[in-house]
């Protein structure tokens, strides 16, 4: 059977940033760069689903990482369009004929999740995740996460210019002590820039069973869900984590890492992925 063509996107990236005056300490008017945020409303099949609250940055592989994640799409094959109107404030979805079921089943099953701006997960994810498998044969070296870390730091562009965003990064290691950033998506909500790099992962067949996956947003339950969906094995937070975040990741296997900043760690869970290169305590006799 033929592949499905990829599906036709729009190209609607809204600027991330805009300049407002504000008046400092010394009472001096200073133009200052603000975070866009902006109301994104996503139609699958004219069937209203939800509406997002985001930079508007990379709007399309946001609606597709949405969809994906939620599970209210299978495969990115059943899609045939993506087309993102700003002046309407919506994101209409076409999928390819019979492609979608049970999305009314999905949608009576909803969670506010602890996301920025309160996010959502319909039907069982919880159910669902017990059938992820992660490979147990990749390694991570510390010097690999301390790179990764210092490449986070000089890529975040946006929250340096504005503040007031939440970026994530997939990368791989690319070298006995160094990581290769393969995208970074800076968003007004940590959630949304997990969905963007998801979509983009989609559009892009990108395997995650080898990937790094990068928040400066805390690690919840949402969090892990999404990084195992998409079947990567590290998942590191310069932030912290919730007591839900931590029984999911046992749950999977998943290797957490939080308050990565500089060379310090503190590794969670799937400790057993972790190479240390950095001197190991010594026993008292």
């Amino acid at each position: 059977m033929a592949k499905a063509s990829r599906p036709l996107l729009t190209d609607a990236a809204r600027p991330a940033t805009f300049e407002v005056e504000a008046i400092n300490e010394r009472g001096e008017m200073v133009p200052t760069s603000i975070a866009g945020e902006h109301p994104l409303t996503i139609y699958l099949d004219k069937r209203e689903i939800v509406t997002l609250m985001t930079l508007g940055h990379a709007p399309e592989a946001l609606v597709l990482g949405y969809l994906r994640n939620q599970r209210l799409v299978d495969s990115i094959d059943a899609i045939a369009a993506v087309q993102v109107d700003w002046d309407t404030d919506s994101a209409a979805v076409t999928t390819r004929r019979r492609s979608v079921r049970g999305l009314k089943q999905k949608m009576s099953r909803r969670t506010v999740t602890s996301g920025c701006g309160q996010g959502t997960m319909f039907g069982n994810l919880m159910e669902e995740i017990e059938r992820v498998k992660l490979r147990d044969d990749v390694r991570l070296a510390d010097a690999q996460l301390f790179d990764l870390i210092e490449k986070v730091r000089r890529h975040e562009t946006i929250y340096k210019q504005s503040g007031a965003v939440h970026g994530c990064a997939l990368a791989c290691a690319s070298g006995a002590a160094s990581a290769e950033i393969l995208m970074f998506v800076e968003d007004v909500g940590r959630h949304n820039a997990v969905d963007a790099i998801a979509g983009r992962m989609w559009l892009d067949a990108i395997d995650g069973s080898d990937k790094i996956f990068y928040t400066t947003g805390r690690l919840t339950s949402e969090m892990v869900i999404k990084c195992a969906q998409m079947q990567i094995p590290f998942l590191v937070s310069r932030s912290g984590l919730t007591q839900m975040g931590y029984e999911v990741a046992q749950r999977v296997g998943l290797t957490m890492l939080g308050r990565a900043s500089g060379r310090h760690y503190l590794v969670f869970t799937g400790g057993q992925r972790l190479e240390r290169a950095l001197p190991q305590p010594t026993a008292l006799a």
